[in-house]
Parts: structure tokens; C-alpha cells; sequence
């Protein structure tokens, strides 16, 4: 499944683990998505959503 939010378009970023060596490997930066059920349409449809996307749209919905 791939690791992109459905609401921004998020997805993994690449960069570096540094060890404390100071040794660089590379490695990705996935994004911290979670299943949520969310109404569109009239119909509640499950989507995967960063969590600042959730967390903008609890606002939003204040």
C-alpha cells in the first residue's frame, strides 16, 4: 500500500541515519498516516490521512 496521505499528497522523504560514528545510511521518512472513516459525499468512506491532516480538519470543524 503506498505511504501517501489521500487529503495534502504526503508521502516518504529520504535522508540520513547518522550513527553515532557519524556513519550516514540512507533511510526514508514515511509520514504518519492513519486510517480514518470520514464523511464525503453523504457516504462515510475510509481514507488515509496524515495526522496533520486530521488534525486541521478537527479544527476546521470547530
Amino acid at each position: 500500500m503506498s505511504q501517501r496521505c489521500e487529503v495534502c499528497g504526503k508521502g516518504p522523504a529520504t535522508g540520513h541515519a547518522v550513527s553515532h560514528s557519524n556513519i550516514k545510511n540512507r533511510r526514508r521518512f514515511e509520514p504518519n498516516l492513519q486510517l480514518v472513516r470520514r464523511m464525503e459525499n453523504g457516504h462515510v468512506r475510509r481514507v488515509r490521512m496524515c495526522t496533520r491532516c486530521l488534525r486541521t480538519s478537527r479544527k476546521a470543524g470547530a
